[in-house]
């Protein structure tokens, strides 16, 4: 198989996981913050799992391609209906994260399910059916883990810088937030140094997470 026709397949085997755990991340955002007291979200129409209404074109095509760094649209979310700002916020942070897990759960039951499946002709339609549904299940746990535990990481605006700046004094957490506007370019940036240094932000930091808990739903490495 050309490397042409290997990246297809394989971006084949990606797209739904990807599209899936995506959707269901930032619908968590926005469906926590309406349990919260903020319609924002609602009236955005960002409760829901059309991925049309989460997937940012220009960052999904980045995600696409090595080293896979994408964006969603940010779902809107307005603190000021929370009774509690700062724990709303952290509560909403928590919840892509959190909605990541449950997809890995999902497709980790799915892989289990479908690979205990009785095949008789291993040549047949059954195994043609059940065999990218199979990958695309076992996909479905990395990408989702991978994504959650990205998103997890302390810098600004990632879920997880919510997460910090729920414990930081306010002052403090209000010149933390505004990092956000460089977020990217501070990714971007980690990523660049650490290639010439040699060091994988996935590899050091992300994997070894990833591979323990895809372990713990009882996957075989993927990566």
């Amino acid at each position: 198989m050309s490397d042409l026709a290997q990246y297809i397949r394989d971006l084949t085997v990606l797209l739904v996981p990807l599209l899936l755990t995506i959707t269901c991340h930032e619908a968590a955002h926005g469906l926590v913050a309406s349990w919260l007291g903020d319609p924002t979200a609602k009236l955005a129409g960002r409760i829901t799992l059309n991925p049309v209404k989460h997937v940012d074109p220009f960052g999904f095509l980045i995600m696409l391609v090595p080293p896979h760094i994408g964006w969603a649209r940010p779902v809107p979310v307005d603190a000021r209906y929370f009774k509690n700002p700062r724990t709303g916020m952290l509560l909403v942070a928590l919840a892509g994260p959190g909605a990541n897990v449950l997809v890995a759960l999902l497709c980790a039951a799915l892989f289990h399910g479908l690979a205990a499946v009785p095949v008789a002709d291993q040549d047949g339609t059954l195994v043609k059916v059940l065999v990218p549904l199979i990958t695309m299940a076992q996909a479905g746990v990395y990408v989702s883990l991978l994504i959650g535990a990205f998103n997890l990481l302390p810098i600004p605006p990632l879920d997880g810088s919510n997460i910090v700046a729920r414990f930081l004094p306010e002052d403090l957490a209000w010149r933390y937030m505004e990092l956000g506007r460089y977020g990217v370019l501070f990714i971007i940036g980690i990523l660049i140094l650490g290639s010439f240094a040699g060091i994988s932000l996935f590899g050091t930091l992300l994997f070894p997470v990833v591979e323990r808990a895809a372990n713990l739903m009882g996957m075989n490495a993927y990566f």
